[in-house]
């Protein structure tokens, strides 16, 4: 029975609009906005429509909270194209961060350390956020000081392009450390 009930309530369900529209709008009396922007005062709902319908556009409700409820004069088909252009202009310039990671052991040679940081600034200078492990093996646990000193320096090596977001850090059998990148449009100033 319940199952039955909520396949009817999902058919006839009217797709949910962010806005009102013409005669969707149920209020008695209406703060009406013309196409220009001008205000046209306090009407009912009945002249406010009637006005729509007299310049041929739609009346969309765009301040339902406000009392009484503002409703403006618009083409309500060409509002809605420009704002999912603008959403969709919106998305395309966001950048999503990415956290990279690299791994070392306490152990690691000079010139894999440079390779490393190299690999890193490319990440930073990309605009991702990178962390930097040691995983300690074996023994080398109870030398956890050779790992602080090691990721100490990496970001000391990093420190014209990123900022240390958190320090290092001894979690389980590893060390992490956390960089990202410095905002360059600040420097700039």
């Amino acid at each position: 029975m319940r199952l039955l009930f909520y396949i009817w309530w999902r058919c006839f369900r009217i797709s949910n609009l962010s806005h009102q529209i013409n005669e969707e709008i149920r209020d008695s009396v209406v703060r009406l906005i013309a196409e220009d922007g001008t205000q046209l005062g306090i009407v009912s709902i009945q002249e406010a429509l009637a006005a729509a319908q007299e310049r041929d556009l739609d009346l969309v409700k765009i301040a339902p909270k406000a009392q009484p409820p503002v409703c403006k004069i618009m083409d309500y088909g060409k509002f809605r194209f420009e704002q999912a252009k603008r959403e969709k202009e919106a998305r395309r310039n966001q950048h999503v961060v990415e956290v990279k990671e690299i791994r070392m052991t306490p152990g690691i040679d000079t010139h894999d350390f440079e390779v490393k940081q190299r690999s890193a600034s490319k990440f930073l200078k990309s605009g991702n956020k990178v962390k930097v492990s040691v995983r300690f093996r074996g023994r080398a646990i109870t030398h956890t000081s050779i790992g602080e000193q090691l990721l100490l320096r990496f970001s000391e090596g990093l420190v014209e392009i990123a900022d240390v977001e958190k320090a290092p850090k001894l979690e389980g059998r590893n060390m992490t450390l956390y960089l990202a990148p410095k905002n360059i449009k600040h420097d700039a100033k």
